[in-house]
């Protein structure tokens, strides 16, 4: 690896870590916004013009207001947790790629838009993302609190045992790619979105996605009325803003891969747009679904939450994948 190499990774890393930072603020006024408008209330509209500062506001209040832990709490895992829900959530977004080779130059050489374009790409997304449960059941270990160790095995739980479908659902679209890299999974899109011939998947990675990120309807980790607030329930201050950082930078991985494998990434009709603001526009619907599904659908109860994991979307992600492969197979025998 030349040292050109290593500078244009670390300044690309720069510019993600960043973006993903101001992403995961304004995500956070997006979702009151429009939680708002749902509820027919004005919503955050007082710091700045139409509360634009309102993130700035709330980050100022979390990193100046002082911080309180148990007192019998493992100190080191207490801190090391966060830490881990935050790295693995930054490094998952290494291997999203937000356009093709564009104009962009960087010592007189084409950039890509994108960290890392590795052969493994959804296989990294898998294992890196797998990394942040450890985050969340080290938070609930080292506070020696009842609820948060209860959140905290809820949370492990209910990812494992959603990882499952989550990977399966995506292996249809190896098989018509023909590879696990991203890159190529966008340009084999060209013609047509896989969402087309694989919308069973997507629905299946979607839900999946939704409860991998602990969210409504899938909150169970979190339920205040049960749990007080699960696994960070000890947490508070800039150590709290840490876990709640994580879970919403996760979404918009979540949303980016779904862009990525079923709706074209950067491809979008007739030319309109460049290939950056297609993205950015698919991965804010997504986003807006997960607000909506927030906003409207109550919290599902825990046994019918692992039911359906194992008893719908599993088998289910099992079956697409088998027919996908079978016609694949089938189609290739005929040409």
């Amino acid at each position: 690896m030349t040292l050109e190499v290593v500078v244009e990774t670390l300044i690309k890393a720069v510019i993600v870590i960043g973006a993903l930072l101001t992403g995961f603020a304004y995500l956070t006024l997006f979702e009151r916004k429009v939680q708002a408008r749902m509820q027919q209330r004005p919503g955050p509209n007082r710091v700045g013009p139409w509360g634009l500062l309102q993130p700035a506001a709330d980050g100022l209040k979390l990193f100046f207001k002082s911080s309180s832990a148990p007192s019998s709490r493992d100190r080191f895992l207490y801190l090391l947790a966060p830490m881990i829900s935050i790295m693995a959530a930054l490094a998952s977004f290494a291997i999203i790629p937000i356009s093709g080779p564009g104009p962009l130059n960087f010592f007189g050489h084409p950039v890509g838009w994108y960290v890392m374009n590795v052969n493994i790409g959804v296989l990294w997304y898998f294992a890196v993302t797998s990394v942040g449960v450890y985050g969340i059941f080290l938070a609930g270990y080292s506070s020696n609190s009842k609820y948060s160790m209860l959140g905290a095995l809820r949370s492990s739980a209910q990812m494992i045992s959603y990882e499952m479908a989550l990977g399966l659902s995506l292996v249809p679209v190896f098989i018509l790619a023909g590879s696990a890299r991203l890159v190529d999974i966008v340009n084999a899109q060209h013609t047509w979105w896989f969402i087309l011939p694989l919308l069973p998947a997507f629905f299946l990675y979607l839900i999946a996605g939704i409860a991998e990120t602990n969210r409504a309807p899938f909150d169970l980790p979190e339920a205040e009325t049960e749990l007080v607030a699960g696994y960070h329930t000890e947490y508070s201050g800039l150590r709290f803003a840490l876990f709640f950082m994580a879970e919403y930078i996760n979404m918009i991985i979540v949303s980016s891969v779904a862009t990525i494998v079923f709706l074209g990434g950067w491809w979008g009709p007739l030319g309109i747009l460049p290939g950056p603001w297609w993205f950015v526009l698919k991965v804010v619907v997504l986003l807006y679904v997960y607000v909506w599904l927030r906003a409207t659908l109550p919290r599902m109860r825990y046994d019918r939450l692992m039911a359906l994991s194992w008893k719908s979307l599993f088998p289910l992600s099992l079956a697409m994948m088998m027919i996908t492969a079978i016609v694949v197979v089938a189609a290739q025998g005929t040409l």
